[in-house]
């Protein structure tokens, strides 16, 4: 009877957004995984969405912190106080995880240090328990794949600070492969891109509109222009500048060019018989930069297997720890 009502949640601890699933809810939460501190007082300013709307605006003593690296903890201190804020701002007190529940998604082939880190933030906030699932098994879950089948599924999520390919069978990973580049990267290619070309430096959130706006991984794609702003490195006023989409091109191409090498290594792991079930199955596509514009169709033409872009790439992650609860 008392298991009824034990709190049961799903999270998604990644590097650019934390999203939470709640037994009975759903997706309670998602939002951003920053954090702005008072360097004068040590004190938290904000977090989340509001943290990352100071992205490049606040004062010299107000510092944005991101907790989490490449989907691990490098802030134990930060990534704590981080959850607490969330679960509070859940349900209107904090320490609700206490007594609870909970099944924390994780990156696959991380040490196990990184590993008991990630537990022990967890279980520092009370939880009664903690237990690990793998980031492309909770993806395929969330996406609906019958991966307890003898069937050979490929998943690809590429999120904020890494991208994983997998290939699951009988509910478990039979070959993976962890890039430390993904979306985050490519906001900083595009920084580096519009400071080397135009002598212009742009902000995070800027370069991340452009990814967002004129990013695309289709060389035939219809030619689109999008006006920034930035500080002009030379006199050190503002100045516009008009980017294109065709200059985003070359900067995701050498991206897609990654995945691609990053996908023929983890199917050469794997035994042939599952090879073939990826050729029928296909790709599934998930995580943040799924939604970039010609990534299916490039992957396809690049790989020579159908590509599927899960039906909600952001919260599938989170969707699929909750389905196994």
């Amino acid at each position: 009877m008392l298991k009824r009502f034990e709190k049961v949640y799903g999270i998604d601890l990644g590097t650019s957004n934390t999203v939470i699933f709640e037994r009975g809810k759903g997706i309670v939460l998602n939002e951003p995984s920053v954090v702005a501190i008072d360097q004068n007082s040590g004190g938290i300013l904000a977090v989340g969405t509001q943290a990352q709307a100071m992205i490049g605006r606040a004062p010299a003593h107000v510092e944005i912190n991101y907790p989490l690296m490449n989907g691990v903890i490098a802030n134990f201190d930060m990534t704590t106080n981080m959850l607490d804020y969330f679960m509070k701002k859940i349900q209107g007190r904090s320490s609700l995880l206490r007594g609870s529940k909970v099944y924390i998604s994780m990156p696959c082939g991380i040490t196990n240090v990184q590993k008991r880190a990630i537990m022990e933030t967890i279980v520092h906030k009370g939880a009664k328990k903690a237990i690990a699932v793998e980031e492309p098994v909770a993806a395929a879950v969330g996406a609906g794949l019958p991966i307890n089948e003898p069937i050979g599924h490929l998943v690809l999520d590429i999120g904020g600070g890494n991208c994983q390919v997998a290939i699951i069978s009988l509910g478990g990973i039979v070959a993976s492969n962890t890039l430390n580049r993904a979306g985050i990267s490519i906001d900083r290619d595009i920084m580096d891109y519009v400071k080397r070309k135009y002598n212009v430096e742009i902000g995070e959130r800027t370069a991340e509109n452009i990814k967002k706006q004129i990013g695309t991984a289709n060389a035939s794609a219809e030619e689109r222009s999008l006006e920034i702003r930035g500080r002009d490195m030379v006199d050190g006023l503002p100045r516009s500048i008009t980017i294109t989409s065709g200059e985003i091109f070359t900067i995701v191409d050498d991206f897609i060019k990654t995945l691609v090498q990053a996908i023929s290594a983890t199917v050469e792991l794997c035994p042939p018989e599952l090879a073939g079930d990826v050729i029928e199955q296909g790709i599934l596509l998930c995580g943040g930069c799924a939604l970039l514009e010609g990534i299916n169709e490039r992957l396809c033409m690049e790989t020579r297997i159908p590509v599927h872009t899960a039906a909600d790439p952001l919260e599938c992650i989170a969707a699929g720890t909750g389905m196994m609860l």
